[in-house]
């Protein structure tokens, strides 16, 4: 998964989670990864965050978990290269964002082109951002969902893996709605994974994620 021609398949392939708070995406993902939902493994997690509710759910699934602390350095850049010479020990293949909340530079970016993937609770390019299950309920929109996007040197702009819809009821509120959305996350992000790792892919004109199999 180099980024260069077609890509895929990566059937063995070691990945990282990357998280920020609660985690609930990141135990979805470790359990669909054990029932055998998509291959390869997840061998870390990666937080900036020391309290974040994660760790303890790291703990109890048994995944080894690094903590890199962005305060700790002068910038963004020294952080980042501390987190790549991390993952280069583990051997990471594939990045998978799962609620992390800091923003990858281009230099990290391109250490992993086409080999990061973030989960984003609307349809992009709709509500972008860190408020967007709000945002799209406030806006009163009548269909919703979320979008599995990989990661480029934007923000929620990179190709579109895979994208799923849920209506808003009338009855929904913003709680009701947030609980759906995060039910149709933790189904859809496998499926995504499953399909980067096991089908073989290509990136068209720097937007388009195209399947070649």
């Amino acid at each position: 998964m180099a980024g260069k021609g077609n890509t895929g398949p990566l059937k063995d392939a070691r990945i990282a989670v990357f998280c920020s708070g609660n985690g609930s995406n990141f135990e979805a993902l470790v359990k669909k990864n054990r029932r055998l939902a998509f291959p390869g493994r997840i061998v870390l997690m990666v937080v900036d965050n020391p309290g974040a509710y994660a760790i303890e759910r790291a703990r109890r699934l048994g995944v080894p978990v690094l903590y890199v602390d962005p305060l700790a350095y002068e910038n963004k850049q020294e952080y980042e290269k501390t987190l790549y010479k991390e993952l280069r020990l583990w051997k990471v293949d594939l990045i998978l964002l799962a609620g992390f909340m800091r923003i990858l530079s281009p230099f990290f970016v391109r250490k992993y082109k086409n080999r990061i993937l973030n989960i984003h609770p609307s349809l992009l390019p709709s509500f972008k951002g860190a408020s967007a299950i709000r945002d799209a309920f406030e806006y009163g929109v009548k269909v919703t969902g979320v979008t599995v996007h990989i990661v480029n040197e934007g923000v929620d702009e990179g190709p579109i893996v895979l994208q799923g819809a849920l209506k808003v009821s009338e009855d929904d509120d913003l709680m009701s709605l947030e609980a759906k959305i995060h039910r149709l996350e933790h189904r859809i992000y496998a499926e995504a994974v499953n399909l980067v790792l096991t089908r073989s892919w290509k990136i068209v004109k720097g937007r388009k994620f195209v399947l070649c199999d």
